[in-house]
């Protein structure tokens, strides 16, 4: 069987970059080389290139998503994304292969666009009748708002966050008037968009889910308990700030329904390749409440879905081999 060409795209034009940079290390090291050629590609709003091992930069000629290295034309088989925001989780890119038509490992560009917009996305999952969605205020740069009116909408405390930023970025939790104002600030600097939801006090639980040979399966759950007041930024990538607990240490009736519900999320949003899906138990009710769905999860080996792989007693090896295997399927039928 021949090696199939992979490009490996990195970088991207957010603030995540480094985070992304990380992320498709640990996915390089971890795919077989007797069966893929990876080749590196760095996204930034500078141009795409492939650094050869001399450090010499290579363009993507963008016009058929391909690279002359030695006078050889090279072509891809499939594009492994791990780039984190815009363009890698927003749908941009993957808007790009589709017409390039180069098969990619994660969801299409709709489905993308739509997690990557927490409140539009909340809103179709709210449709589905199947979790709790904590009550919510979306704000958009331009639009005139009143703190009154999101007041007589919502209870204290709330968490303030950018509509479409990942990595906890711009996000405050809030308790007071005086503190609403400045946070609505913080996060339209990070976003166009800002979503004011109610906090849900409770334990916050996530699962990587998948599709594996036409079937949806789902990894061990974590729960995350952070020592900061909620997971922010420094929680996610700080060893220490943050304890993570794989498999989550949670009853087997919550365990049948989470996995339940994240896979009904995942076939019913159309997710391919790994998402991970936040929720929170609510303390009170042991309601779960979902969060957020994530199409593009940190691998970095600080992350949470490389801790679920090896719960689940895989190596990354197997599982980005799962992953390439059912890009290269779909691309075949």
């Amino acid at each position: 069987m021949s090696k199939k060409n992979i490009a490996l795209l990195a970088g991207g034009y957010s603030g995540e970059y480094v985070i992304s940079i990380q992320t498709a290390t640990t996915i390089e090291r971890n795919l077989d080389t007797e069966k893929y050629n990876c080749y590196k590609i760095l996204v930034s709003r500078d141009g795409w290139w492939f650094e050869t091992e001399n450090g010499e930069k290579i363009d993507v000629d963008k016009n058929d998503f391909s690279l002359q290295l030695s006078g050889e034309k090279i072509q891809f088989d499939c594009a492994f994304i791990a780039i984190h925001g815009t363009p890698g989780e927003d749908g941009k890119m993957q808007g790009y292969l589709d017409m390039m038509r180069i098969p990619y490992t994660t969801c299409n560009s709709i489905v993308s666009a739509l997690t990557f917009n927490k409140s539009y996305c909340n809103k179709v999952v709210k449709h589905f009748n199947i979790v709790g969605i904590a009550n919510s205020v979306h704000l958009i740069k331009g639009e005139t708002y009143s703190v009154g009116a999101i007041l007589e909408q919502l209870k204290f405390p709330l968490f303030v966050k950018p509509n479409e930023s990942g990595s906890s970025l711009g996000v405050s939790k809030v308790k007071s008037v005086e503190q609403l104002m400045p946070a609505i600030e913080k996060a339209f600097k990070e976003d166009n968009q800002v979503l004011i939801e109610e906090f849900i006090e409770g334990r916050e639980l996530t699962i990587g889910v998948y599709r594996m040979g036409g079937v949806v399966e789902t990894l061990p759950p974590t729960e995350i308990v952070s020592k900061n007041e909620f997971f922010d930024y420094e929680a996610k990538y700080t060893p220490g700030v943050t304890n993570e607990i794989t498999p989550a240490e949670i009853k087997e009736d919550i365990h049948e329904q989470l996995k339940s519900k994240a896979t009904y999320i995942y076939r019913h949003l159309n997710c391919r390749g790994i998402v991970r899906m936040d929720f929170i138990l609510q303390k009170s009710s042991n309601k779960l409440y979902f969060l957020e769905v994530n199409t593009m999860p940190g691998q970095s080996e600080n992350s949470i879905v490389p801790q679920q792989v090896r719960a689940a007693g895989k190596s990354l090896m197997d599982f980005y081999g799962t992953l390439l295997d059912d890009c290269l399927k779909n691309n075949s039928q």
